[in-house]
């Protein structure tokens, strides 16, 4: 865990006012408020008359009239899990180019993707936070159905860029809370084969691989950023990676590095650079060697990102697992025994981003997604 806790702590604060934030709320439905009932008037009594005088009609005292109930009180506030856009906003945030291709990009107003699709979360919680990513998603639909069904909406998901459908499961992700990513699918041959498109390599020229990657983005909507799952030839080669970081930092999404090394240096260097948003772990929480498995590292990492120190900033960090039943069950089952006080907060990992001088200079483009 050491090798990320001094470059995300530098300006992962960031995300106490900005991805916890802003704009949309889901207001509760008033009740109506009540009418006042209709009261029939009584009829004059007939006049009663006594030989030639005629008596004054009885008049009955009118009787007190109970006070009309107080409207009930509207039920409070609660911040939407993702911010609310007009539909012109959210056209603002897609480029349709002259090929038909349809692909993220900075709104005209400011927004970044990697931002407006960033699922919001509590910040009043311990000042501590972990997450959850679960990554390699698309391979077995039956694995992708458990992962956005039974999961709680605080575990991230990215996506294989080439899965089928993929809309329909960005959408359905987040209809049940779950920010999304997708897979920067790039040359490994220990990961999952990528099915319809070709992959990023360092022996392909510049252009091509700006055409794959662009091939990927266009796939669906509404995800935060790329993940890059591994130490590869790609991200090993600055320059074949920076043309590729470019692309994705103009167009605002935002970059996650699994596994960093020494070796791959310049993708975080070039984040910083570039002004996107930058994530990084190199906790794998389905490690089978791992004593306690998936519960036993989560519990390590809850304990590492609790302890606390004098004058030092809140810890915080995430790890990354596969989709298959095992793991989907521990983390389940690790979710059911949490205390109700924990040591740390569990968030999406949108809370776990560093955002340095470039990136802030962006982000101050459209206030709004400074604010609270």
């Amino acid at each position: 865990m050491g090798q990320r806790r001094g470059g995300l702590i530098a300006a992962y604060l960031l995300v106490l006012g900005l991805i916890a934030a802003s704009a949309a709320f889901v207001f509760g439905v008033e009740g109506e408020t009540p009418r006042i009932a209709d009261r029939a008037a009584a009829a004059p009594a007939a006049p009663v008359t006594t030989g030639s005088l005629a008596l004054p009609p009885k008049v009955t005292p009118p009787q007190p009239v109970a006070p009309e109930p107080a409207p009930p009180e509207p039920p409070p506030l609660k911040p939407a899990l993702f911010r609310g856009f007009a539909p012109a906003e959210l056209r603002g945030l897609i480029e349709v180019t002259e090929e038909g291709q349809r692909l993220p990009r900075v709104s005209p107003s400011g927004w970044m993707p990697w931002i407006a699709y960033a699922r919001r979360f509590d910040p009043a919680g311990p000042p501590a936070r972990v997450g959850v990513l679960m990554i390699n998603l698309g391979a077995s639909e039956k694995l992708m159905r458990r992962a956005i069904d039974e999961l709680p909406g605080e575990v991230s998901l990215a996506f294989l860029a080439a899965t089928p459908d993929l809309p329909r499961w960005l959408r359905e992700a987040r209809e049940h809370g779950h920010e999304a990513y997708l897979m920067l699918p790039v040359e490994d041959p220990n990961g999952p084969a990528e099915r319809g498109l070709r992959p990023l390599q360092a022996s392909a020229e510049p252009a091509e691989n700006l055409r794959r990657l662009r091939a990927a983005m266009m796939r669906g909507a509404g995800y935060v950023g790329f993940v890059i799952a591994s130490a590869g030839p790609v991200s090993q080669s600055e320059s074949t990676v920076r043309p590729l970081l470019k692309e994705i930092a103009d167009r605002g999404l935002a970059v996650i590095e699994i596994n960093p090394t020494p070796a791959t240096a310049a993708i975080h260097r070039l984040t910083v650079e570039l002004g996107t948003g930058y994530a990084r772990t190199a906790d794998v929480l389905d490690y089978k060697l791992a004593d306690g498995g998936v519960a036993g590292n989560l519990d390590r990492l809850v304990a590492w990102a609790g302890e606390t120190a004098p004058e030092q900033p809140p810890r915080h960090g995430f790890g990354v697992l596969q989709p298959d039943d095992d793991a989907i069950d521990a983390l389940l089952a690790w979710f059911r025994r949490r205390p109700e006080r924990p040591a740390a907060s569990f968030v999406p990992i949108i809370g776990h981003f560093e955002c340095r001088d470039a990136c802030m200079t962006r982000m101050r483009a459209q206030p709004a997604q400074l604010r609270p």
